[in-house]
């Protein structure tokens, strides 16, 4: 077992399990579906267990290493985010179960076997993404992930179509940047590999300018500011399941190889104003997301637009990171704080798609007075908003407090007001939807009438996922030493932290 390939398998089996989707009857799809989320789950466990035990791995596919051939590479950062990606995508898929066992027609069943088939592709890529050490397998599967999540976002119907075009606009459009990048490098350096070409020497005038396109393109597929304009109509209108993977998962995608560029790529470029500008706009994203979504009136838009306020945090790293003092810290600070939103936001949709479906709507009229109706998926988007808002002893906490010690190290108070003010919003809007669930209704307005019971695995998937996002706060060390693991960001942990 020790020696098996789990690298590729996290990728392979997911794959495996796609076609296996489609080619089977729309009725057996979930039971095709859960198996092989059950097997991609086993596999990536076994590929965390071999990072922890045996350090950062490398695979070369068919025998052929860098550079002739396409390597593989997991270390305790990619180990971290596989990690991730398999606590939310189990139960996204448990949730989905139940999600799609309305009342049936046959244009629903087709829907679901589809969705499965998209959810088993876009999973692989994501495992993809996180194990790749080769520029152009990382733009092969960045194209896989954007596709299937468009697809999966229009199965919503003619409501969510508008939406899913501009989302494949900005991914191709974000993926065209990120590959005029990757040519301007392999023109200048004749190399495609990670490992390799953080080593080239000093930068040019053609590294900075790849720099300034890949950074432009994954910022779009991410949704900084003001770059996210595909992404509340897209997240809001797609389905419950989709919505929390995009949010939770496909946003981190990007994000991570934008951090691994920076770090292992663009080392000796010169990113000060790049990373100030970064900063600036996460500022604006955290503010303004926040603010937008305590005007919304559906509670899954105000979950989308969450997303936008929340994305501000993770580009406030790169100005942290671009002073030594601070740059340990901060890295550690934003890894961590990818996998805490990523369990509480997904929490939080699949939540909030409970809550749909119980009361047949999402909007805040129809929430109004329904939280005796609603108790146990309206307590799970509130211990998910613990997590946004960065109270203890939440995984949000833990993250938070790792970027307020950056910036007290890099002597930058305004990002720790940011960082704090945003807690602040946050905590106004979760309050928002706690609020209307047991406000009285104006007048003699009848009161919400919920529809038939939710389905167990329905209820207990956005749970569990919530208690997983406050859990990462209680037993951060694991999930710390774990992300030490090669000492991708160049430190440790503790060493970042130490005077």
């Amino acid at each position: 077992m020790a020696e098996f390939p789990w690298i590729s398998a996290i990728v392979l089996v997911p794959l495996v399990g796609a076609l296996f989707g489609g080619v089977v009857s729309a009725k057996r799809s979930a039971s095709v579906g859960l198996v092989f989320s059950a097997a991609t789950l086993f596999a990536s466990a076994a590929l965390v267990w071999r990072v922890w035990r045996d350090g950062a791995l490398t695979e070369p596919l068919g025998g052929w290493s860098a550079p002739l051939g396409i390597e593989l590479y997991a270390d305790g950062f990619s180990a971290l985010m596989v990690s991730m990606v398999a606590i939310v995508a189990t139960f996204v898929s448990l949730f989905s179960a139940g999600y799609f066992r309305g009342g049936k027609d046959s244009q629903e069943e087709h829907h679901e076997g589809f969705f499965w088939s998209m959810w088993l592709v876009v999973w692989a890529s994501l495992n993809g993404v996180f194990v790749s050490g080769d520029l152009f397998n990382l733009y092969v599967c960045m194209e896989l992930m954007g596709l299937g999540s468009v697809a999966l976002v229009a199965l919503a119907g003619p409501i969510a179509l508008r939406a899913a075009m501009r989302y494949l606009l900005v991914t191709i459009s974000g993926s065209l940047l990120y590959l005029l990048g990757v040519a301007l490098l392999y023109g200048g350096w004749g190399r495609l590999d990670i490992a390799a070409l953080g080593t080239v020497g000093e930068a040019t005038g053609a590294s900075e300018v790849a720099l300034a396109m890949m950074t432009v393109g994954l910022a779009m597929k991410t949704a900084l500011v003001p770059l996210h304009f595909w992404l509340p109509a897209a997240h809001a209108n797609a389905p419950a399941p989709v919505s929390a993977v995009l949010s939770a998962l496909v946003v981190k995608a990007s994000f991570y190889i934008l951090v691994r560029l920076w770090i292992d790529v663009f080392g000796d470029v010169d990113t000060e104003r790049a990373s100030m500008a970064l900063a600036i706009l996460g500022t604006v994203a955290i503010v303004w997301g926040s603010i937008q979504a305590l005007r919304q009136q559906r509670l899954k838009m105000l979950v989308a637009y969450s997303t936008v306020a929340q994305i501000g945090y993770l580009f406030l790293a790169f100005f942290l990171a671009s002073t030594e003092a601070g740059a340990g810290v901060a890295w550690h600070g934003v890894a961590y704080f990818a996998i805490a939103h990523g369990c509480a936001k997904g929490a939080m949709f699949l939540s909030a798609g409970a809550i749909g479906a119980q009361l047949g709507s999402d909007r805040f009229s129809e929430l109004r007075s329904a939280g005796t109706k609603i108790a146990f998926p309206l307590f799970s988007f509130a211990l998910a908003g613990i997590g946004l808002m960065g109270l203890p002893p939440s995984g949000g906490y833990t993250a938070k407090w790792l970027l307020l010690t950056a910036a007290a190290k890099a002597g930058q108070p305004a990002v720790a007001a940011v960082v704090t003010v945003g807690g602040l919003l946050a905590a106004l809007y979760v309050f928002k939807v706690v609020y209307f669930a047991f406000a009285q209704p104006k007048g003699e307005a009848e009161l919400p009438r919920a529809s038939e019971k939710l389905p167990y695995t329905m209820a207990w998937a956005a749970f569990l996922l919530a208690l997983v996002s406050v859990g990462l706060g209680l037993w951060s060390a694991l999930p710390m030493a774990l992300l030490d693991v090669g000492l991708p960001f160049g430190v440790s942990v503790e060493q970042g932290l130490q005077p």
